[in-house]
């Protein structure tokens, strides 16, 4: 099993996550955060990944701490799991409807972290979540889980509909590029690399 294990703590928050890649799409635990939650709980389900997480955070001060964090662990769970990362399908991405919003997620494995999230907000917030922290969540990811992210919605008008459909297609474009290609020999690079 390709699995990832982290525990983050600082001053502002207290972190504990575990990562399956090849799992059956579980989710159990809390961040404090209801929406992220629920999102997570999404991701995993529809990328078959179990995904097990539990944050204490300084919600007293706001919802960015944690949500940043989480992402983090997130990252760095991944990247841990996927080790040398041998095999790899490396590339893959996903369009995702929700009602009348559409998402589309692109993810390159490739080692080198960046993150471009396209979308327009109509509220400040989802629950208890800012929806200004939707970026800053999918970078901390991609950054520490050393992917190239593109995640964008190309229409909707509800926000919940919106985040929920680049989840899903996170989800399921990550559960694409760590599949394992048995004509695959050695990592997925004409570098013969995938550091950055």
């Amino acid at each position: 099993m390709r699995t990832g294990e982290i525990r983050r703590k600082t001053n502002e928050t207290d972190v504990a996550l575990k990562l399956e890649v090849d799992g059956q799409g579980r989710f159990g635990g809390q961040t404090g955060v209801g929406f992220l939650d629920h999102m997570l709980a999404l991701f995993a389900a529809h990328g078959l990944f179990d995904l097990t997480v539990t944050a204490h955070g300084d919600l007293q001060v706001d919802e960015h701490h944690t949500v940043e964090d989480v992402g983090i662990c997130l990252g760095k769970a991944l990247d841990q799991a996927l080790g040398d990362r041998q095999g790899l399908v490396r590339t893959a991405s996903s369009f995702v409807p929700m009602d009348e919003a559409l998402g589309f997620v692109a993810i390159d494995l490739g080692g080198r972290p960046y993150c471009v999230v396209d979308a327009t907000w109509h509220t400040p917030r989802v629950g208890q979540l800012g929806t200004d922290l939707i970026y800053h969540f999918f970078e901390s990811v991609a950054t520490h889980g050393r992917l190239n992210l593109h995640a964008r919605v190309l229409y909707g008008r509800n926000d919940h509909h919106q985040v929920e459909a680049l989840f899903k297609a996170f989800g399921r474009a990550l559960d694409a590029a760590t599949q394992l290609d048995a004509r695959r020999h050695g990592v997925p690079s004409t570098k013969g690399t995938l550091s950055a």
